[in-house]
């Protein structure tokens, strides 16, 4: 596979789930797209140089690969291969700080840097992006014909957050308030479901959605999940987290913030990998020491009350 001249100014960088859908809104929007993946059955050319190659100058091209190592990697070989005037969008989840570093990078090239925080996620294609972006007016005026397109149609959706960084920091306070709200439902599904006083708990979700001041996507989408099981049995109880909820709650600290909603969600979530808690067994085995009450053992049995201790607790021999 080998690049070939195009009318294209605008390229992608990843065509997984998110990279294919954005290609797809763009096109249907009137741009004309090129994108690489490293994987060649769903890449149009064959590396990222035939991808620089093959597009009309200034160019535009979109990295929207996994945070971190890939990102760096991507954006340092794409500042060897642009050229002064073209801009490189980082449209994944990267850090603030890691956007400071590629954009002066960069800059030693002539090149431009708009980084984008992304929400939307597999109904991005259809219902739209909403767009959180950091650069500079004249890098981002450059790519704002490409946002609006990314973005649902009416006024809100898309937002010029501020210099280099605000676009990803946005994104990450983002993400810190949706952990907390995906942990206020979770936990209301569970409240209604051991009350014993519901008789079908997902209709009471669908009930919320129209009228409430609960009401929201997040709402709509839990609705959707219990349609499908309403018991969620074919689901495993454990949640990874993609950093941003990590970063918020370490920008609170850094910035003396009290976020304690979407800390305990962070925290909610590292507890959701513990098959068996060591914290939970050092409280089980304080409850036993100092009120005698029963533990389960690690075979399932439970122990029967302590009634008196058998040693001092200045001796526990």
């Amino acid at each position: 596979m080998t690049a070939e001249p195009s009318n294209a100014a605008f390229g992608m960088v990843g065509l997984g789930r998110m990279g294919a859908n954005m290609v797809e809104r763009l096109r249907a929007g009137g741009h004309a797209v090129v994108g690489y993946d490293r994987d060649p059955a769903v890449s149009e050319v064959g590396s990222l140089a035939d991808l620089v190659a093959s597009l009309a100058t200034p160019r535009v091209v979109w990295a929207m690969v996994p945070a971190g190592d890939p990102t760096r990697a991507t954006i340092t070989e794409l500042a060897g291969l642009l050229a002064p005037g073209d801009i490189v969008v980082d449209g994944g989840n990267s850090r603030y700080t890691d956007d400071l570093e590629h954009a002066a990078l960069l800059a030693g090239h002539g090149v431009g840097f708009v980084d984008v925080g992304v929400s939307g996620g597999i109904w991005g294609r259809t219902e739209g992006y909403a767009v959180m972006a950091g650069g500079s007016e004249g890098d981002y005026a450059r790519v704002v014909p490409y946002l609006e397109t990314l973005k649902p149609q009416g006024e809100s959706g898309l937002v010029h957050a501020g210099g280099v960084g605000a676009g990803h920091y946005a994104k990450m306070v983002h993400n810190g308030i949706e952990y907390g709200l995906m942990q206020a439902y979770a936990e209301g599904y569970e409240l209604l479901e051991a009350s014993g006083m519901i008789a079908d708990v997902p209709a009471v979700f669908a009930s919320w959605r129209e009228g409430t001041v609960v009401r929201s996507w997040l709402l709509d989408l839990l609705v959707r999940a219990l349609r499908d099981d309403p018991a969620l049995a074919e689901i495993e109880g454990y949640v990874d987290d993609s950093g941003e909820g990590r970063w918020t709650v370490e920008e609170a600290i850094r910035l003396r913030v009290p976020a304690p909603v979407i800390s305990a969600s962070l925290y909610a979530r590292f507890a959701s990998r513990q098959d068996d808690s060591p914290a939970m067994k050092a409280v089980a085995a304080l409850r036993n020491q100092f009120g005698g009450h029963a533990v389960r053992t690690a075979d399932g049995a439970e122990t029967a009350p302590m009634s008196r201790p058998a040693s001092s607790p200045t001796d526990p021999r």
